[in-house]
């Protein structure tokens, strides 16, 4: 197995993390709002981008993305899933615009609802029928099951983090 197939799924929060490393000394945030940039950096190029891209694999090579699953080519499948990972990609890249906890939610809720389930579908393939191709049984069915997680994670201590700011500076 090729090493860079196996572990592309990291690449982009990876550099996520990278893009918000450097937001965060650029604009010396820290506490709450260091978190947030992490959050929506992840938001933006980890989800945004992944979707993006994963939905124009699904798109334009079709056969080659199902046959990296473990699926048979040919299937118009393929064009609805392709849709279906670009608008999540675009909802994701929106994340940069509209920079509040609700459409961050939303984002995560929405993306990881089905992310979540595909994992799952990953999981069912691999148990039921042996389906140990790269990008079902590889770093894409852990990224489904755990990245929305992660991304929960992160907006939960966002949220906890600026409420507790807020109490000190006497917000309710």
């Amino acid at each position: 197995m090729d090493i860079v197939a196996a572990l592309w799924p990291l690449f982009l929060p990876l550099i996520a993390f990278l893009v918000a490393l450097l937001h965060i000394r650029w604009k010396q945030c820290t506490g709450y709002r260091a978190i947030g940039a992490v959050l929506m950096w992840q938001l933006v190029i980890g989800l945004g981008l992944g979707y993006l891209w994963a939905g124009l694999g699904h798109i334009l090579t079709p056969d080659s993305v199902a046959g990296s699953i473990g699926w048979p080519a040919g299937s118009p499948f393929q064009r609805e899933v392709g849709m279906w990972d670009l608008s999540l990609g675009i909802v994701g890249i929106l994340c940069l615009f509209f920079r509040d906890e609700g459409f961050f939610t939303a984002t995560i809720i929405g993306t990881g609802i089905f992310s979540i389930s595909a994992g799952i579908g990953h999981l069912y393939e691999l148990g039921f029928h042996g389906n140990t191709a790269v990008n079902n049984a590889g770093a894409v069915m852990y990224m489904d099951l755990f990245y929305p997680l992660f991304l929960a994670a992160l907006l939960i201590l966002y949220h906890t983090k600026k409420r507790e700011a807020r109490m000190k500076e006497g917000f309710t």
